[in-house]
């Protein structure tokens, strides 16, 4: 901090943070600065001090089945779980602490569309790998949907869309490209079948030198038996 006094600094699931860190943080929250044991003084008064926490998130998840993300009165919903939110902040931290603290946003669960939003920043990233490869993929609306029913929960959030991402396409993806069904020089799409855990995604390898992309192409799924599609255009969707 003496080096970079206009920082933001995070503490992250401040709540794991041992009593001696929430006493530091009184001082830095009251004064705007940190002395140490040796008398040295730290100046945190040009600092943004930022804190998150994982409490209340029972309750947050709770929000579908109270409306939340049902149809229901989403503002009357929200301001019903940020008060629960807030009552576990109150059971946990010291009341010197949370009078200390500016302002709490609590932040609601992730609409569909912000889910597939993550799926395709999670996407336009292997997307940029395979480039080494000369390889582009592009996910459908199904495979999308797929995907984010497989890798989102309420409760964790969408930390498991990643995994679900490695699982479902990245690794099927390099078994594909090891065995010579996918190569270089093509547009790989993605695509689904089927819903919930009776779901495989298809994977079609499309030559994206061929200006008419009337290249033949052969669609791999789960089954052995996944037969060979003529293509005469290639499925346009925006990624």
């Amino acid at each position: 901090m003496r080096r970079r006094p206009f920082s933001v600094v995070l503490f992250d699931e401040v709540e794991k943070a041992h009593a001696d860190i929430f006493n530091s943080l009184l001082q830095i929250l009251e004064d705007g600065r940190l002395t140490d044991s040796q008398g040295r003084v730290v100046d945190f008064k040009n600092t943004v001090i930022i804190m998150t926490t994982n409490l209340g998130a029972r309750d947050i998840s709770k929000g579908l089945q109270t409306g939340f993300q049902a149809g229901g009165d989403l503002s009357t919903s929200y301001e019903r779980m940020k008060t629960k939110v807030n009552e576990e902040l109150k059971q946990h931290f010291r009341p010197e602490f949370l009078n200390r603290v500016d302002d709490v946003v609590v932040f609601p669960q992730l609409s569909r569309d912000e889910i597939f939003q993550i799926v395709d920043l999670l996407i336009a990233r292997l997307d940029k790998r395979l480039e080494d490869k000369d390889m582009t993929i592009e996910l459908t609306e199904a495979a999308k949907v797929l995907l984010a029913d497989r890798g989102y929960d309420p409760v964790l959030g969408a930390r498991p869309l990643r995994r679900a991402i490695q699982r479902e396409i990245e690794d099927t993806l390099s078994e594909k490209i090891l065995f010579g069904e996918l190569r270089a020089g093509q547009k790989i799409i993605v695509d689904a079948r089927g819903e919930g855990l009776l779901g495989e995604f298809l994977f079609t390898g499309v030559d994206k030198d061929d200006p008419r992309l009337e290249a033949e192409v052969v669609t791999v799924g789960a089954a052995t038996d996944a037969p060979v599609t003529a293509v005469e255009d290639a499925p346009s969707q925006e990624s």
